[in-house]
């Protein structure tokens, strides 16, 4: 099971890659994934059904927090992987003629929609209630990608939000439950949680804050708005994340701990209150649309409130009736689903008033709609008759017997049943019957193309197992006995009845024979009276309510961010130092330090060096030009790099100035762009004051370094470091072990945070769009015969050509994009030198990227390298040579680089190791000798990509695309 969730992720990775080599084919070959986790489960089915054999396994993940990555396939768990692999697979098979049209564009859904699979996998599979919550989470993203997969369109971007808010929402609330649910049992197991079955206050709070997530997940009321806005997804979403896969995670929750919790004080009041109202509602207001689609999702919110008051009552028989109505809900509701989209590729609509007579043109497909429907009223011999019938057996039973509760849940089950067959009818005669227009005239009909063959093969093939499991009831019955044995008898003490398709002449086949004669009845009145034409009944609907709470939100935070947010950047700085002086300051003068043990230097350096910094600082402060302040500023650094050099740290020393000149050039970008001389347009004010703050912080920095140097009690870790990084990290240089091994999850962190500012300084200066659009590499000829590459290249009025007869005379071409940057702004003499000198700094750069496990250097210092051999090809060539000099997108590069600092770091997993443990492969090679490889080098990869990456990213922002606007502007007679 650990190994097909591993599987799932690969495959979810990989996917997007075959989809763009083969097009909406590629959709068959991720199938095969979610195919092999369904007949996985096939074949387990012998020991599932054995108490002794059930599978299960368990990988400690986080033994400090008792973390396990455990995965137990009981019978529920084992129903709800059939439905989502089962389902998933043939969703996935549909999709490759669902995006015919669209091809090698889909790449990136088809990736997460395989991914969902495998996280739903997971969830129903899991048995440690921390991991359950992790993949709880993990849906909710996927599906906001799913769901927002038309992003141009405003109403699948707020669908989608709406959808993550919502179930984001819900499950952080649950988490806070399963928190006090696993403190109070002491365990984390679910399998041990139900066995220790723990009561109390807190455990009654808990029950309600993992139903707040169950039902924001399974979209009941109040929070069923999303689920019908959720439509703007792709047919297939609809079917697999609104049908078979995530709206059932809260429904499975429920199914999971209704056998020990549904008669304690909270359950059933919240869990079957909700259930009916969600019922109804979903059930009327699917009797007023007119979007086939949309009647299904009102229908679905319908029957899921029907699942959570059947599951959630609790009892043997209602148990055994609930999973039963799921298994059918999860094949009917994905057909209709998918039968929808076959309608609106072939017609391009799904509006029942543009539909006309296609049944008679479709008949394969029209009945296929019947079938399905009339397991979704509960019509023999279905699925759903022989669910419906024993749930209605269930509620009656222990109504009768007294419970309260068992006549509100009758009552609801009977009334949405109603609905159901009323909203059913009216799929069918929206999408298939010959319609009159509102003057009673015959409306033409509408023309219908023969779909492929394989596109209306997977309805058919979930509408043919609804009918074979509802013959086959007395089969399917005998798996979920065992589910029903582990809840409660109901009042009369009867255990769970059995699942057959004919119990012979009951009080439940008639009250469910007059329940759809009533649903017949009550759709012909509403067409007949116009019912469903009328405005809605209620002023304001629960989606109303949300974006009113939204807006409240946004302007919560206007008046927040006019109050907080002047725009002033040395009253934010003088904030933050007030605050730090106040309570830095504060603490030194209440608990001043015993003793003090200070030396007037270490190294005679330092008594140049520091001086030379302090007087740096101090002419910095006083400078008036910006470009001036920022050079002296840099002093301090440099000498920053002196004393690290003449302290025993070449590494740091290598680091510091490459950090220092990256961030000289990130300065003079940013400083083109504003008055040379400060004060120029805003006068400053408050020098004083400013002056005694800073000197304020100064001293209580310095005061805080001197505390914190005394402080110490115990001797440093940091002495073990050198045997720790030479044992563990296989590596001579302690600070490159240390990054990539030893502090390897800091170095993480810092990855992330280097990305984020990446994207955020792109997303600050590129207006619509950050993609490449400088890349000078198409103006550059294209040939495959060596001798002509070997040629120098020349400028001519067409850009870059190899010398030939005709050209000879053409100035040489030092570099591609010399040729476009203003002749007053150009320099040959610059050209001639980064074209002699990048290769060898690229080589330079790869060098310490592999010397610094053993040498000074490393990804980060190698990375900086890199970058600068970028700076110098734009400073020499202009924006077009940085495109040429890396043809490809920094993003691309940010992501690479941090995907492979993530899997090097996680892959010792699959092999019983902790994450980032280094491996050491060693070879004799003739010639080179004995060559050793250590496995965090790949981490250093990752760091090297993202490094480049963020260098790239600068110089595109604030370079490059700051001189496309400048020129831009130029071309428009606006001084820049």
């Amino acid at each position: 099971m650990l190994l097909l969730l591993a599987v799932f992720l690969g495959g979810s990775l990989l996917l997007p890659v075959l989809v763009r080599w083969l097009g909406a084919r590629a959709f068959a070959i991720g199938a095969l994934v979610p195919a092999a986790a369904f007949v996985h489960a096939v074949i387990r089915t012998p020991q599932v059904l054995d108490p002794a054999t059930v599978p299960f396994q368990d990988y400690e993940w986080i033994p400090q927090l008792g973390l396990h990555l455990s995965m137990r396939m009981d019978v529920l768990g084992w129903i709800l992987t059939l439905i989502v692999t089962g389902v998933g697979a043939l969703v996935l098979l549909y999709c490759r003629w669902y995006f015919h049209d669209e091809g090698r564009e889909v790449g990136q859904f088809a990736g997460v929609l395989l991914g969902f699979a495998g996280a739903m996998y997971g969830l129903v599979l899991t048995d440690d209630l921390i991991m359950l919550v992790m993949f709880w989470e993990l849906t909710s993203i996927l599906s906001y990608l799913l769901i927002g997969h038309y992003r141009r369109r405003a109403a699948s971007r707020r669908a989608a939000l709406q959808a993550l808010l919502v179930t984001t929402l819900g499950g952080l609330v649950m988490f806070v439950g399963v928190v006090l649910l696993v403190v109070d049992a002491g365990t984390a197991s679910i399998r041990e949680l139900l066995e220790a079955a723990p009561t109390g206050p807190i455990v009654d709070a808990a029950i309600v804050m993992l139903l707040i997530g169950a039902v924001t997940k399974s979209a009941l009321f109040p929070f069923h708005f999303w689920l019908p806005g959720a439509m703007a997804a792709p047919t297939p979403v609809s079917a697999y994340l609104h049908a078979a896969a995530m709206v059932k995670a809260g429904i499975y929750l429920i199914a999971r701990f209704a056998p020990i919790f549904a008669f304690s004080a909270t359950w059933r009041p919240v869990v079957i209150t909700l259930g009916v109202i969600t019922m109804l509602l979903g059930g009327i207001q699917a009797l007023r649309e007119t979007d086939l689609k949309r009647i299904l999702a009102f229908g679905t919110v319908s029957q899921l409130g029907f699942f959570a008051v059947v599951l959630g009552y609790g009892t043997q028989a209602a148990a055994l009736a609930g999973l039963a109505l799921v298994i059918g809900h999860a094949l009917f509701k994905s057909a209709l689903f998918l039968i929808v989209g076959i309608i609106d590729r072939q017609l391009s609509t799904r509006d029942i008033r543009e539909l006309s007579g296609v049944g008679r043109q479709a008949p394969v497909m029209a009945t296929t709609a019947f079938i399905t429907v009339a397991s979704m009223a509960g019509i023999a011999p279905t699925i759903g008759f022989a669910a419906k019938e024993s749930t209605i057996t269930a509620l009656l039973d222990d109504a009768l017997a007294g419970a309260v509760w068992g006549w509100v849940a009758l009552l609801g089950v009977l009334l949405g049943s109603v609905l159901t067959a009323a909203y059913g009818v009216r799929f069918l005669w929206g999408a298939f019957w010959r319609k009159k227009d509102a003057a009673g005239v015959a409306m033409p009909q509408t023309t219908w193309p023969d779909p492929p063959v394989g596109f209306l093969s997977v309805p058919i093939v979930l509408a043919g197992a609804t009918i074979a499991l509802g013959v086959g009831a007395s089969a399917v019955d005998i798996p979920l006995q065992q589910y029903a044995a582990t809840a409660a008898t109901g009042l009369d003490g009867a255990h769970a009845g059995h699942l057959a398709l004919w119990h012979g002449l009951e009080p439940a086949l008639g009250l469910s024979v007059v329940a759809i004669l009533a649903g017949v009845g009550l759709f012909l009145l509403t067409i007949r009276t116009g019912w469903d034409r009328r405005p809605r009944l209620l002023p304001g609907t629960a989606s109303d309510a949300y974006y009113l709470v939204m807006r409240g939100v946004d302007r919560l935070s206007v008046v927040t961010t006019g109050i907080t947010q002047r725009g002033s950047l040395p009253v934010y700085v003088g904030t933050i130092f007030i605050v730090l002086l106040a309570a830095e300051a504060t603490v030194l003068l209440a608990a001043a330090p015993d003793r003090l043990q200070l030396s007037g230097w270490h190294t005679p350096a330092q008594l140049v060096v520091a001086p030379v910094m302090a007087a740096a600082g101090i002419v910095a402060v006083r400078a008036r030009k910006r470009y001036t302040g920022v050079v002296l500023v840099s002093v301090t650094g440099l000498g920053m790099v002196v004393l690290f050099a003449t302290s025993g740290a070449p590494d740091l020393a290598l680091t510091q100035i490459l950090v220092e000149t990256v961030t000289m050039v990130t300065f003079a970008l940013v400083l083109r762009r504003l008055p040379s001389r400060m004060g120029e347009h805003n006068a400053s004010v408050g020098r004083v004051p400013r002056a005694i703050l800073a000197v304020g912080v100064g001293l209580t920095m310095a005061l805080i370094a001197i505390v914190a140097t005394q402080a110490r009690m115990f001797d440093p870790i940091s002495i073990d470091f050198t045997d720790l990084a030479y044992d563990l990290g296989h590596g001579k240089n302690v600070v490159n072990v240390a990054l990539v091994d030893l502090r390897g999850w800091d170095t993480m962190g810092e990855l992330s945070v280097l990305v984020l500012a990446a994207t955020g300084v792109a997303s600050l200066v590129f207006v619509t769009h950050r993609a490449d659009l400088l890349s000078a590499t198409r103006d550059l000829p294209q040939t495959m015969r060596r001798a002509t590459a070997r040629r120098p290249m020349v400028e001519t009025t067409e850009g870059p050509r190899f010398q030939t007869a005709e050209n000879r005379n053409a100035p040489r071409a030092w570099l591609v994009g010399g040729h476009q940057v203003r002749a007053e702004d150009r320099s040959i003499l610059l050209e001639v030198i980064v074209r002699v000198l990048f290769h060898t700094i690229i080589v330079v750069s790869i060098y310490l990227l592999f010397a610094g496990h053993n040498n000074p250097g490393g990804g980060f210092a190698g990375g900086l390298v890199a970058g600068m051999a970028m700076v110098m090809r734009y400073i020499a060539g202009g924006r077009w040579e940085l495109g040429a000099a890396a043809p490809t997108d920094a993003g691309r590069l940010l992501g690479y680089g941090l995907a492979i600092a993530v899997g090097t770091a996680m892959l010792p997993l699959f092999f019983g190791m902790s994450p980032l443990q280094s491996t050491v492969w060693e070879a004799e090679v003739p010639v080179l000798g004995q060559l050793e490889l250590v496995s965090s080098t790949l981490f250093d990869i990752g760091v090297y990509l993202v490094v480049i990456g963020l260098v790239l990213d600068v110089l595109r922002s604030l370079g490059a695309e700051v001189d496309r606007q400048a020129a831009t502007m130029r071309s428009r007679g606006v001084r820049a």
